[in-house]
């Protein structure tokens, strides 16, 4: 076999983090490669690396044994190396033939006025696709077809530039399981053709059927190299999280008292389907799951920002008819979101404000704000939450990500909610803020909250939760205690296959 890619020692660094640490990889043509790791393990910077997105501050990037430098994505197309990142970049828009050729359209000169040729971009789009053996109507609208079809485009978009190597990233996370099928057959059929393929994906279950080998990246290092024939589910985790983890021990000696919410029968089409719990005051209800399985369309539903096809949501014995944001709080449950920037803060706002967003009614009279008491209480909650920020007037964007996450979960609990749903509260922030978050969900707990926490880090739903629903593809396929599990049974079920 020829090798076409080899990276020796790359290192990267950001202010505080070593997001690689000497790696090593190397690819051979025709060979798939499946690229896996936990959140912040590396593996998104070793693909913009190699996508030309950033520069590494040391190592070597080699294509048949040559040494390249790439500044810009474009240096990477031009030496055959073309990247399909998770988030899809296509024009809803425009048909499938313009997507595929997009800021590449061929043009034609006549009587001194330049035009698309657009028969030459639909002969040249046609090539692409036809290299999948897919059929896509090139003339439909992309905006009409459906998230396999949308993903196949992108593909056929990379493979227009020739490219001796591909990189998928999580190509499959949003895609029902009958469509992941159809991906494997033409990742097979690439390699078929010559091309190396790097495939990152969380999903275990996929590795047999579309690579030939394994590596693993662990804290910016590799861990090691393996053959999918060698490869087993406990070996891959092992290599994954490491030997030496060690399970946090938490008191927990909070009284469980009554069902603060419960689902019954919700459903939402190719989202959710007949998801039932309970979580009463108390309690930790952590949600484990792996990215696409529904964690937080489950969130988005009970807080009433997505609508629900059937089911029923009832809050401390009390069902919501109409489930909104504005009834689900008034009703006592709170929602820190995802994405703390553009869903949870205003940055530019002060921080006094961000953390009172929420409760206005509690320092207003008359529909009047009074700003002593909004002074009051956004200052009591910096105390309890122990947020380091030199006042409350300034932006809350000059607070580092820890303290900003502080303040999205304060600005809920001056609502004094019955239910906290958290979701993703942890997301890019250092280990001393997650470990004072953990507390903070623990004390909740005790002060007879009902907290329903999600995150990525499988590890911090086993290490602050005090039951664990297991979320796959929309369903809920087990339930297990904090005290009953290990961290590789608990990875193993979230990753497991389901039989359509």
């Amino acid at each position: 076999m020829t090798t076409i890619l080899t990276v020796e020692k790359v290192c990267k660094q950001y202010p505080g983090v070593t997001a690689l640490d000497h790696v090593d990889f190397s690819l051979e043509q025709g060979e798939v490669r499946a690229l896996l790791g936990k959140n912040g393990a590396g593996k998104s910077t070793l693909v913009k690396v190699l996508s030309g997105a950033i520069r590494p501050d040391s190592g070597v990037i080699a294509i048949d044994g040559r040494p390249v430098i790439f500044d810009r994505p474009q240096d990477a197309f031009h030496q055959g190396i073309s990247t399909v990142y998770q988030e899809m970049s296509l024009v809803p828009g425009l048909t499938v033939a313009e997507n595929i050729l997009l800021g590449r359209w061929p043009m034609r000169r006549l009587l001194g006025i330049s035009f698309v040729a657009r028969k030459q971009i639909m002969q040249t789009a046609k090539l692409a696709l036809d290299q999948l053996e897919v059929e896509i109507p090139l003339d439909e609208l992309v905006a009409h077809l459906n998230v396999a079809q949308q993903q196949l485009v992108e593909i056929a978009k990379a493979i227009s530039f020739d490219p001796r190597v591909m990189i998928l990233d999580e190509p499959s996370s949003a895609l029902p399981s009958e469509e992941v099928e159809t991906l494997h057959k033409v990742v097979r059929r690439l390699a078929a053709q010559g091309r190396a393929v790097i495939y990152v994906t969380h999903r275990l279950q996929e590795i047999p059927r579309v690579a030939d080998s394994v590596t693993v990246l662990r804290d910016g290092r590799h861990i090691g190299t393996i053959p999918v024939a060698e490869a087993t589910p406990e070996q891959i985790t092992t290599m994954m999280i490491g030997a030496d983890w060690q399970r946090t021990q938490w008191r927990r000696d909070a009284e469980v008292g009554e069902v603060k919410l419960a689902v019954k029968g919700l459903n939402r089409a190719g989202k959710l389907h007949d998801i039932a719990f309970e979580v009463r005051g108390g309690e930790v209800l952590g949600l484990a799951g792996l990215l696409g399985s529904g964690r937080t369309e489950l969130l988005r539903s009970i807080f009433g920002l997505d609508a629900i096809d059937s089911g029923e949501i009832v809050v401390k014995g009390r069902p919501i008819a109409h489930p909104s944001p504005l009834t689900m709080k008034a009703n006592g449950v709170g929602l820190t979101p995802e994405d703390r920037k553009k869903q949870g803060l205003v940055l530019v706002f002060p921080v006094r404000d961000n953390l009172t967003l929420a409760s206005l009614h509690r320092v207003s009279h008359g529909g009047i704000l009074q700003p002593a008491q909004e002074e009051a209480l956004a200052q009591e909650m910096v105390a309890n939450m122990a947020i380091k920020t030199p006042s409350l007037s300034v932006t809350t964007n000059t607070l580092s990500g820890g303290n900003q996450q502080k303040v999205v979960i304060g600005n809920w609990l001056n609502t004094l909610p019955d239910v906290l749903i958290m979701d993703e509260p942890t997301r890019g922030i250092d280990i001393q803020a997650k470990e004072q978050i953990f507390t903070l969900v623990r004390d909740l707990a005790r002060q007879g909250l009902a907290v329903l926490f999600v995150s990525s880090e499988i590890e911090e739903v086993l290490d602050v939760s005090d039951r664990i629903l297991i979320i796959n593809q929309g369903r809920i396929t087990g339930a297990v205690t904090h005290d009953e599990i290990t961290l590789e049974q608990l990875m193993a079920l979230a990753m497991e296959e389901l039989v359509p």
